[in-house]
């Protein structure tokens, strides 16, 4: 069976619903484990690319894949949780592994590459946490099909932190050499890292258009670059801050003169990192302002208050010289931020929310509390992990 739909995929063929269904009637549960003919036909079928996906959904139609692999009952047919993915459960697992047939040139163990995209969401078949639970799953399915005790162990590791890279790149200070350090020990080897910065961007591809961006690839690429300095011994490099800009400069000079918050929004286009056209969804919101107390707050809450979600941000002071000769502190703050839904605010109300958050005329808790107010209480309802 498995080496007819291997070849049927190779050869970018359908199989027949004659043949597929006279399968279905002979096959023969492989013993456990399989041998390894039978699992490298697995591997050859999840390595054809996009041949793959029809040719699996024509055995998963039969019955055959969960003779196979009991454990895919769970997943077959199964919606997802979260509105950014394209597919049911069972086909993002299929489209993860023909995304990850083109990255095996990447990595040293290609095989263990594809059959982790395949077991990766294995988990949203049981309750609780998808990857915590599909790292007992996976790791049962993989010795089943007979991997060696050690190949197991990557492709759990695989599973269990499939979401590791991005969730970090994304959502933690990369410059933070404890971030690194998590993620380092996390892996724990430098091929382990290779296979999951792989299945990442294969994850992420197979999921929709919104889940993978060039912003995206590129801080995963330099989470990757950090860990991998790491794994090989070398001492984190301490970031080197860059001379203020121009535009920085400019600004900071306007909020000496006025006492006031001076700031711009730069529109960059964040390109879809397959086909696609670029889209404006993400600015960079540059701010000087005089140093004192309850700036920061005073910011963030008003980034807020516009439904803006900051994706990274930098800070740094600054003295200038004022009209007397004195030296006054300003903050220079640099964000990326991006609209939550909708389109994005125009400069001068951010600027005059800001200027009435700092002198106390906008409440902006009041303001928080008041629209949080305005949604229904649903108790116990959590937000759909990815």
């Amino acid at each position: 069976t498995l080496r007819a739909a291997a070849a049927a995929a190779e050869a970018g063929l359908p199989l027949s619903r004659h043949l597929v269904r006279h399968l279905a009637t002979t096959v023969r549960p492989l013993p456990v484990p399989w041998p390894p003919e039978a699992r490298e036909e697995l591997v050859t079928l999840l390595g054809a690319g996009e041949s793959t996906v029809g040719v699996w959904e024509a055995l998963e139609a039969e019955g055959i894949i969960t003779r196979l692999l009991p454990d895919w009952e769970r997943v077959h047919c199964r919606p997802q949780r979260n509105p950014v993915h394209t597919w049911t459960v069972d086909r993002h697992l299929v489209e993860t592994a023909a995304r990850a047939s083109s990255l095996t040139r990447r990595v040293h163990r290609p095989d263990l590459l594809l059959v982790a995209a395949l077991f990766h969401d294995i988990g949203k078949g049981w309750p609780g946490d998808h990857s915590v639970a599909g790292e007992v799953i996976a790791r049962d399915m993989a010795t089943r099909i007979g991997f060696d005790k050690h190949d197991v162990g990557v492709i759990a590791t695989l599973v269990r932190h499939h979401l590791l890279l991005v969730d970090t790149a994304t959502r933690r200070d990369l410059d933070d050499p404890a971030t690194v350090r998590s993620v380092a020990e996390a892996v724990s080897t430098a091929s382990t890292l290779e296979l999951l910065h792989a299945l990442t961007e294969a994850d992420a591809l197979a999921t929709g258009p919104a889940a993978w961006s060039t912003w995206r690839a590129s801080l995963v690429a330099d989470l990757v670059k950090r860990v991998a300095a790491v794994l090989a011994g070398e001492a984190p490099e301490e970031p080197e801050e860059a001379a203020p800009s121009a535009e920085h400069e400019r600004l900071a000079i306007e909020a000496l003169r006025t006492g006031e918050p001076a700031l711009t929004l730069h529109t960059h286009p964040e390109e879809p990192a397959g086909d696609g056209e670029a889209e404006p969804v993400g600015v960079e919101l540059l701010i000087a302002l005089p140093d004192r107390p309850g700036v920061l707050p005073a910011a963030a809450g008003v980034l807020a208050l516009h439904r803006l979600t900051v994706r990274a941000a930098d800070l740094r002071a600054v003295e200038l010289p004022n009209e007397v000769g004195e030296r006054a502190d300003l903050l220079l703050l640099s964000w990326r931020v991006a609209a939550e839904y909708g389109s994005l605010p125009q400069a001068v109300r951010l600027r005059a929310d800001l200027v009435r958050a700092l002198d106390g005329s906008l409440d902006i808790r009041a303001r928080l509390a008041e629209r949080e107010a305005a949604y229904p209480r649903r108790r116990g309802v959590k937000a759909p992990p990815p």
